[in-house]
């Protein structure tokens, strides 16, 4: 039996590289943003504006459809996506593909931008309410109501329900262990009692609903975002005459072929590529499920609220743990053991001290917890689809019970069927995404040909000439 689990997580780790390490396949889900880009006409520059107004709740309205803020849903669907991609995968991007893979990232997430609009706008559009106000949606809403495609949204929503046992549960409590493991190493000597303490904590958010969940991530997001960029803003006060330099080595090592190297170059690209859209998620179909339950009945404001995702995940936290790896030269380490979250805490060390690494840890542990409520939800939602109601309360009370046996068992193998299953998961998003990128065109210019804008006035006037 062993040595089956080991062969399995040996052709799984393998069949995982080579989708997340093909270039088609990130060419698929890049150029799926390009190409929205450019649809759209732009709609992550026009719309930033009036985006970070909705956020407010400026725009909100008590009387429209759906179970949660503007506000709510942004910060359930970055529960989900700011986490470990944030502090390992950053680290893991710049080890491998040296300085230059933060300013692809910075590519990834800005096409991504435009690929969250599409994907939550229509996400809205096609949402079923049932008659208590529950809401369900996402890409198998989609594909069935948009497109009649009812396979292919069964589909999605099975790899979806599997994925989210793996990525964003037993994965995740592993993580919460190691993050807890850098403040107090005697923590790995008692996982399990770490696992039943942290599944309490999970069950009792996720099995009041949505409405809970996004209570809860509403409160921890905001705090944990300020938290990890404050220490990482000192870490870069502390060295403010390098910073010029940081980002002139970033441009670089991904732009200059002549002076680094072709070979590092494409490095460069294919790891920065590769972990920005792990990090952000833009495409693979994950937070449509959240931004579904939000309370509008436009669905171009919620599309509007989804882009600023990738803009906080990726061009704001991201490019922060990416710089203090850069101007602490903690990326140039020799230590082979120093690689994704354990390189970052070292860079933050170099700074900070032992403060450094706690706040690492404790953010890496609260990151990852904030990931299971999220994708705990997008499960719920997946489990819906395929069972109906009754088969809600036994997905939660399975999702709880599995994060003691995550918290204490090696976990490669889930990893590798995570990774797989995310990949699958974009595969059914990005077809429904490029055959219905004229409906959401059209979502969006409807929505500023008639709504006024008086945070914006040249916005709202340049969109209705677009």
């Amino acid at each position: 039996m062993q040595e089956w689990l080991e062969t399995l997580t040996v052709w799984t780790g393998q069949l995982s590289g080579l989708l997340w390490g093909s270039y088609l396949t990130l060419i698929a889900l890049v150029g799926t943003g390009v190409y929205l880009t450019f649809r759209l006409r732009l709609v992550q520059l026009r719309g930033f504006r009036h985006g970070a107004a909705l956020i407010t709740g400026k725009y909100s309205d008590p009387k429209h459809v759906g179970e949660v803020s503007h506000f709510q849903a942004l910060s359930t669907a970055l529960s989900a996506t700011v986490g470990t991609g944030n502090i390992a995968g950053v680290a893991t991007a710049i080890s491998l593909g040296g300085p230059g893979a933060l300013f692809w990232m910075w590519v990834t997430a800005f096409f991504g931008m435009a690929t969250k609009f599409a994907e939550c706008s229509l996400a809205l559009k096609f949402r079923e309410v049932d008659p208590d106000g529950k809401v369900a949606g996402g890409p198998m809403y989609t594909l069935m109501h948009g497109l009649k495609m009812k396979r292919t949204a069964a589909a999605f929503a099975t790899f979806a329900l599997i994925a989210s046992f793996g990525i964003g549960n037993m994965v995740q409590a592993n993580s919460v262990v190691d993050g807890l493991t850098y403040i107090w190493p005697e923590v790995s000597e008692a996982a399990w009692m770490v696992g039943v303490l942290l599944a309490v904590l999970v069950g009792l958010v996720i099995l009041g609903g949505v409405k809970r969940i996004a209570r809860v991530a509403s409160t921890i997001v905001p705090f944990m975002a300020v938290l990890y960029i404050a220490a990482a803003l000192l870490v870069l006060f502390n060295h403010l005459d390098q910073i010029p330099a940081a980002v002139a080595l970033v441009l670089n090592y991904a732009l200059n072929p002549w002076a680094v190297g072709g070979a590092a170059v494409g490095e460069a690209i294919r790891w920065g590529v590769a972990r920005g859209l792990f990090s952000n998620e833009a495409g693979l179909g994950s937070s449509p499920m959240a931004h579904a339950a939000a309370r509008t009945n436009e669905p171009a404001r919620e599309g509007l609220v989804a882009m600023m995702e990738p803009f906080i995940d990726t061009l704001v936290i991201c490019t922060m743990t990416g710089l203090v790896i850069i101007v602490t030269g903690a990326w140039q380490t020799d230590n082979e053991a120093l690689v994704g979250a354990a390189l970052t805490a070292h860079a933050f060390s170099e700074s900070l001290g032992d403060s450094g690494a706690m706040v690492v840890g404790f953010g890496l542990a609260l990151f990852a917890f904030s990931t299971m409520i999220a994708w705990s939800y997008y499960g719920d939602r997946s489990a819906y689809f395929l069972f109906g109601e009754r088969a809600v309360v036994p997905y939660r009370v399975i999702f709880t019970l599995l994060v003691v046996i995550g918290a204490a068992v090696p976990l490669q193998l889930v990893w590798n069927v995570a990774d797989i299953m995310n990949i699958l998961m974009a595969l059914p998003n990005l077809l429904a995404l490029i055959l219905l990128a004229g409906v959401a065109a059209r979502i969006k210019h409807e929505y500023f040909s008639r709504t006024p804008l008086p945070d914006d006035e040249t916005l709202q006037s340049r969109t209705n000439n677009a």
